[in-house]
């Protein structure tokens, strides 16, 4: 099969490949539209998903590397390793697992990986000899397929099981202790259910060019620089190294030595006792304000969860929209005092008394942890500080508005997901069934016509594939194990309520992975008084009953206890399925065996799952009171799953009462509704005036981001949009050869290097490792109040 395969020519080549496909976003005007006047094919610039995907990561593939080495596998658990910090009781966080425990959270991103598994995979092929028996332990030079086994293996590891929080809370505040057999099953469960449907989607979501994932592109292009030769790959790996260095020095001043470099702002500094300065200007700490004009000279919030130099420009361009109208909504709702706003924190998460001091939500539960009515109309209903009520609203348009959006502009993209229902396919399916999936030798049949397929997935058609049954036994084998668990742990939620969870899953894995895999922007699928929050715990005394979430949804899946499992099998689900496919386009891209990353993506899931489980019931026999306390100690906090468990309590609790029609929040799940019409008017002003260009605008991107500063450090946005538009607007059209070839290089040097200080920062000085060493207070670190010197509300 591999001699029917037609060469590649790679990135670099002088003839670039001869991209056929419509640049659609190319238009006389067009904002995108080159104005050199030598734009060869080497000068072109870059319109398309497949332009970016072929031009800027090589598609030449060795068949010869062998990712099947004893470094892989020894590397590959590398992060189970570094779970206990020597010489101290200190659990070393390095992955998100259980970043809730620990009061200093540190988030590990695939490029912290990819350049400390580089180091660890030279120096094995360096100090182990290659001969004799040690020949077996050290093969050859480290290679790519290497580096791109383990990154998968370390990823799939790394991600958070949810079920984790979910026994926590039951051992935390419910003193139940599940069975550790069902409890590991339940892990297990929770992780494949993901990996299973997003594995039977890879025909919709992974191969086609369309589905680019922009956040691994520094990734692949690191690989190049590292695992290429040539005087050009060397010179790509200089510049590698020198943006590497510089930004790992530099690093060591805003994160430590000059914090007031997190968020410079001159009208802080012009008006340093000004509240409403302080709101609307303010952002270097978290909660702050909404960082208007601030500058971040801190690549470490400037990156934050997306890198601003990978994402397609029309998804930024939908993005700053959605950011201008936050800053708008956000002070219109707090300066007219809407849902008495001016009461409480202009940003902040809890929850209040009307007279804005914190809600005791102990004063509204009975000893079984239920929520009693007579004690709520003493207390009184909580509030929400406005913003995150907007955030809330926003995110609920976000949702609904993806599902309209897609079908609108992208019907053509996701009709595979369809198409296959009917009964003459059924019957093909039947005919062509072999339940031995074991004898099934992978081997894919190459169409005639090879032009309109991915190149990369072109390149991969020579290797066998992990076959549609093994995803489909992945999925049965955890469906099973999920229904097992469900009855064994004498949980109330029937089974029909577990087929309708997982079926909700795998029609957003659809929809929300699309728009991920096109944009590389996710839009969270988290617990709000909508469609997610129907899914918690309605605790209330009054003879056991349910009460009914808004808009009359799912009314009869409440339990104290099953929310957390739908929770779990619907947003763990389909965040799982978006990192499988992620970690399949990294693997498609470094044409690293479909088999190969299946063992990899198993085995990091599993030994994780083990691992959380184990883990959890640690920490949890020895720091439960500090988990417990309020305030919590310097390393060790039990926020999270206090969050957690007041939002069980708020929004499953007094849902009725907060959010159904007439009520106080009526508008958190009517945004639904809102939601699915929203991109109706930009589709149909298209359709009928094409020349204003409304095509060009993600609509579930502007909602979700109407409600985007509601939490967190907010003065690196403006940093964030500058480098943003640099990159993908002047740079790649006016000079699109150092974009092609420097561009997503430089965004990973500076991600590698900005992490690896952090990282080092956070053991040494920032307190992870034992008691902090705050750099000595001075005019550009002031430790006693905001880093940019606005007022500290």
């Amino acid at each position: 099969m591999a001699t029917s395969m037609e060469k590649i020519p790679s990135a670099t080549d002088k003839k670039s490949l001869d991209v056929k496909e419509e640049k659609s976003h190319c238009v006389k005007g067009d904002i995108e539209t080159s104005t050199r006047e030598d734009d060869t094919d080497e000068n072109a610039v870059l319109q398309n998903e497949r332009d970016i995907a072929t031009h800027v990561i090589s598609v030449d593939d060795d068949p010869s590397l062998n990712p099947w080495t004893f470094r892989a596998f020894f590397i590959g658990p590398w992060p189970f390793r570094l779970r206990w910090f020597p010489g101290s009781n200190l659990l070393l966080q390095t992955y998100a697992s259980f970043g809730w425990t620990l009061q200093q959270t540190i988030n590990v991103s695939l490029m912290f990986l990819a350049i400390i598994s580089y180091v660890i995979g030279l120096a094995m092929e360096t100090f182990i000899p290659r001969h004799g028996l040690l020949r077996y332990l050290n093969p050859g030079p480290f290679n790519k397929k290497e580096n791109a086994f383990i990154i998968i293996m370390c990823s799939a590891a790394a991600n958070s099981a949810l079920a984790t929080e979910v026994l926590a809370v039951q051992r935390l505040y419910y003193n139940i202790i599940p069975n550790a057999g069902s409890s590991i099953f339940l892990l297990f469960s929770s992780q494949l259910l993901g990996y299973g449907i997003g594995g039977l989607m890879r025909g919709i979501l992974l191969y086609p060019s369309k589905m680019l994932y922009p956040s691994v592109l520094p990734l692949l292009s690191m690989f190049d620089a590292f695992y290429r030769d040539g005087i050009e790959a060397r010179r790509r790996l200089k510049v590698f190294y020198f943006v590497f260095t510089a930004i790992f020095i530099w690093e060591m001043f805003p994160e430590w030595i000059f914090p007031l470099l997190t968020g410079l702002s001159i009208f802080c500094l012009a008006a340093p006792n000004n509240a409403a300065v302080s709101r609307v200007f303010g952002g270097s700490n978290g909660n702050e304000g909404l960082g208007l004009l601030s500058i971040c000279f801190d690549w470490q919030y400037i990156s934050g969860g997306i890198n601003p130099m990978v994402i397609p420009l029309k998804a930024q361009l939908s993005s700053f929209i959605g950011y201008i109208l936050c800053m708008v909504v956000f002070v219109a709702i707090f300066y007219n005092n809407i849902w008495e706003s001016q009461n409480f924190p202009f940003l902040s998460q809890l929850l209040f008394y009307e007279n804005g001091t914190i809600y005791n939500q102990t004063l509204i539960m009975n000893s079984n942890y239920e929520v009693d009515p007579t004690l709520v109309a003493e207390q009184g209903l909580p509030f929400y500080p406005g913003a995150w009520i907007i955030n809330l609203l926003s995110t609920n348009l976000g949702l609904a508005a993806t599902f309209t959006h897609l079908l609108l502009w992208n019907k053509d993209d996701l009709r595979a997901a369809w198409t296959w229902m009917n009964m003459d396919t059924l019957r093909s399916w039947r005919a062509n069934f072999d339940w031995k999936f074991w004898k099934h030798n992978g081997k894919r049949e190459v169409p005639a016509n090879t032009e309109d397929l991915d190149p990369h997935y072109r390149e991969m058609l020579k290797y066998p594939d992990a076959p549609n049954s093994w995803y489909l036994l992945t999925l049965a084998l955890s469906f099973t194990v999920g229904l097992v668990v469900i009855y064994e742990t004498n949980s109330t939620l029937p089974w029909w309520g577990f087929v309708i969870a997982v079926l909700l899953a795998a029609v957003s894995i659809l929809f929300f992975g699309a728009l991920y895999a096109i944009t590389g922007i996710n839009i969270p699928i988290r617990t709000n008084p909508g469609a997610d929050d129907c899914w918690l715990p309605a605790q209330r005394k009054s003879h056991g009953e349910h009460v009914l979430c808004p808009l009359q949804l799912c009314p009869y899946l409440y339990s104290r206890l099953d929310s957390h499992l739908i929770r779990v099998l619907v947003q763990n689900t389909v965040g799982q399925a978006s990192l499988l496919l992620r970690d399949l386009k990294i693997a498609q891209y470094a044409k690293l065996p479909p088999r190969a990353a299946f063992v990899a993506q198993i085995i990091g899931t599993l030994f994780g799952a083990v691992l959380n489980y184990v883990l959890m019931n640690s920490i949890i026999d020895s720091q439960r009171e500090i988990l417990l306390s309020v305030q919590g100690t310097n390393i060790w906090s039990g926020q999270q799953p206090q969050a957690y468990n007041s939002q069980a309590i708020a929004w499953g609790g007094l849902a009725h009462e907060l959010f159904s029609t007439g009520q106080r929040y009526q508008w958190v799940p009517l945004s639904y509704l809102i939601g699915l019409v929203a991109p109706l008017p930009f589709w149909i002003i298209h359709r009928y005036w094409p020349r204003l260009r409304m095509d060009y605008y993600y609509t579930p991107i502007i909602c979700t981001y109407i409600g985007w500063l509601a939490a967190g450090i907010n003065s690196s946005i403006l940093s964030y949009f500058a480098v943003s538009f640099l990159c993908q607007w002047w740079l790649r059209t006016r000079y699109p050869r150092w974009f092609v070839k420097y561009n997503y290089l430089v965004g990973a040097a500076l991600d590698g290097g900005t992490q690896i200080m952090v990282f080092i920062l956070t053991f040494a000085v920032q307190g992870a490792a034992g008691a902090s060493h705050l750099f000595p207070a001075w005019w550009g670190a002031n430790q006693g109040g905001n880093y940019d010197r606005c007022l500290y509300l």
